[in-house]
């Protein structure tokens, strides 16, 4: 908490007097002239929507995007060019430029239920003011006539390394693709699509959660559902556990494929029960989570679990797309071809790409010159959930990156330009945090969530130090109920804090504790190169010690009254025109002219209100210490009593 600045004397107090003070609020000495203080530049006024791209905003106000990356940062965030800021984070980085942001209503007219009608003038409902995601599904229908379409979901394999993850996949793609398509698969592109019932299903085939998490780090959210692979013969294992976090930090449905069920040790009971344990309820005990028991080598249950999948992604609100907008898509993987120069596997993700479009895709720019599907056969277009293959860039792009289709190749070289400036020269810029950055981000935004990533050397010190923090968790925020902070523990585990705990944070914006570990050699690298605070402890109560400072400077501080000094009313003066003055003397502290008072009688607040006047004989002054006597006016108030006591009160923050 800020230290309170000294009260400067006031000015004109020589000396004691006698008898009651005399005000003189009567008399004048006569108009007094002074120069006119320079009036303030008032504001520029930028209206803005509830979300805007920052090289938009940018655009708007005729600055460089850099600067406002530059003073986001000095907020604690991190973003890039391409990023959507929220309103509010945008009117912050504005404040710094002179600018004053407005948010323009949203109002749009569509039948969607459970939205808020907003009445005319003549009474009658004329708009219905819906919220965010109506909004926008509402202004993707009103572009476009045939609005948006349900596309197949996007699925990622993820589970323990020998549990059957690619055994799964394969038998997924020779059973359920095309048949004479899958044995025409003359190239490895990364993903591909299987056809179940007449729906299909978008595979990643890049199996395991590191590979999903180093997208997601880049800003990549390709995946719909997730499925989980535990081996019936051996349970849930340190992987697992990984994965279950990975998925629960991306907020994506997960389906179980409980695998190896011929074998004669198999318990998938035993699975179901352990992956209650880490938080993964099975739907017929209650939960809202698939378990499919499935077969590779016996081929059983493959078709029960695509079922799963496409019933899991019905019910998400993000399985739908626009084909005929202009085609975004993101990098799955990338390489430089001896034949056909710099390729990218991309998977479409909104509007239709085509032969001939030119794009931006990080610092990247180009044409689409050939587009391969799965099958390794030339296409013209792929559509939303189609994984491709593309050639025609300037450069091999990073997996992650955002394609975007623009006007022209003139364009793109630009849009490309911008990228690369604006991330320093380099392919990428990822958000990271620290416990200190905290409080800065908690400032600029309304989220106030702390994400951790706890590793203890055993399993014996890792439950008390997770139960402790959960205790913090709970009691501070029993204190605070109108201004809760979360404590959100994504990962916890045992040994060295490795590449892809580090992958986590990157992605999820959390801080890495570590109690007696070692931090292994890739990971420490991974971790300065991308600023993730990792934090190393020996102790348990520094370690407490720690995230309780950084929860409590999330927190909003409180306002409290302090009372800065009293004053005792010996005398009440009735001057014309102006009211009752109170002649009182400062028993302590100090009274000042624009703060509250509080008049007290008998111990009673009878009134409070703003010191409107101060006067210490004939002159106004700004404040009035102990010892002396003075006049006192407070705003809106005339019943002054002898006796009376006054208190001063200003408001302060106080840390939490």
């Amino acid at each position: 908490m800020a230290d309170i600045s000294k009260s400067r004397s006031a000015g004109g107090s020589r000396g004691g007097h006698r008898g009651p003070p005399r005000p003189g609020y009567g008399g004048s000495s006569g108009p007094q002239r002074s120069a006119a203080p320079p009036r303030p530049q008032e504001p520029k006024t930028i209206e803005l929507p509830e979300s805007i791209a920052l090289r938009d905003l940018a655009v708007k106000i005729n600055i460089s995007p850099i600067n406002i990356i530059r003073e986001l940062m000095q907020l604690g965030m991190m973003a890039t060019i391409n990023q959507q800021l929220d309103f509010d984070t945008a009117s912050l980085a504005l404040e710094k430029f002179g600018w004053e942001a407005k948010q323009i209503p949203i109002l749009v007219e569509s039948a969607i239920p459970d939205e808020t009608v907003v009445a005319g003038g003549d009474g009658k409902p004329k708009q219905r003011q819906t919220t965010l995601k109506q909004r926008l599904l509402a202004k993707e229908q009103s572009e476009n006539a045939a609005g948006l379409v349900m596309r197949p979901p996007v699925v990622t394999i993820m589970g323990h390394v020998d549990h059957g993850k690619t055994s799964l996949l394969d038998v997924i793609r020779k059973s359920n693709v095309a048949e004479g398509e899958a044995g025409g698969i003359t190239q490895h592109i990364g993903a591909y699509m299987v056809d179940h019932g007449g729906k299909k299903v978008t595979f990643l085939d890049t199996p395991g959660h590191e590979a999903f998490t180093q997208m997601r780090a880049r800003g990549a959210q390709v995946t719909d559902v997730a499925v989980l692979v535990v081996a019936a013969d051996d349970g849930v294992m340190p992987q697992t556990r990984e994965a279950v976090a990975h998925a629960k930090a991306a907020q994506v449905p997960i389906v179980v494929a409980v695998t190896k069920i011929d074998k004669s040790n198999a318990n998938p009971q035993r699975v179901k029960q352990e992956m209650m344990e880490i938080g993964v309820v099975p739907d017929e005990y209650g939960g809202d989570t698939m378990f499919v028991e499935v077969s590779a080598r016996q081929k059983k249950g493959i078709d029960d679990l695509l079922e799963g999948i496409l019933l899991t992604a019905e019910s998400l609100e993000t399985i739908k797309a626009n084909p005929s907008k202009r085609a975004v898509a993101t990098v799955i993987e990338a390489e430089l071809s001896k034949s056909k120069g710099p390729m990218a596997t991309v998977l479409v993700q909104n509007g239709t790409l085509h032969v001939g479009d030119a794009f931006v895709v990080g610092s990247v720019s180009g044409r689409v010159r050939a587009m391969f599907d799965f099958r390794g056969q030339n296409v013209k277009k792929a559509a939303p959930s189609v994984p491709v293959s593309i050639t025609g860039m300037s450069d091999v792009p990073a997996a992650g990156d955002v394609l975007e289709v623009v006007e022209d190749e003139k364009a793109a070289r630009a849009l490309a330009a911008q990228n690369l400036a604006a991330r320093g020269g380099s392919h990428g810029a990822q958000r990271a945090v620290s416990l200190d950055q905290y409080f800065a981000m908690a400032k600029a935004s309304k989220t106030k969530k702390l994400y951790l990533i706890v590793k203890s050397d055993n399993q014996g010190s890792l439950p008390p130090i997770i139960e402790s923090l959960n205790k913090l968790n709970t009691s501070l925020n029993a204190e605070n109920k109108d201004d809760e902070v979360r404590l959100d523990i994504i990962l916890q585990g045992t040994g060295a804090i490795t590449e892809s705990d580090i992958e986590l944070a990157i992605a999820s914006g959390a801080v890495v504790l570590g109690f007696e570990v070692t931090l292994d050699t890739a990971a420490r690298k991974k971790a300065e190169s991308n600023g993730i605070d990792v934090r190393l402890y020996d102790v348990i109560y520094k370690l407490l010690e720690d995230v309780e400072m950084a929860m409590k400077g999330m927190l909003a501080p409180k306002i409290v009254e302090k009372i800065i000094g009293t004053a005792e009313v010996k005398q009440v003066f009735r001057i014309p025109k102006i009211g009752a003055i109170a002649g009182v003397s400062v028993r302590n502290g100090v009274a000042q002219r624009n703060v509250r008072a509080r008049v007290m009688r008998g111990g009673q607040s009878v009134y409070m209100g703003t010191v409107g006047s101060l006067k210490r004989l004939t002159e106004d002054v700004k404040e009035v210490r102990q010892g002396y006597e003075c006049g006192v006016g407070i705003d809106g108030f005339s019943e002054f009593k002898s006796g009376d006591m006054i208190e001063f009160v200003v408001e302060e923050e106080q840390a939490r």
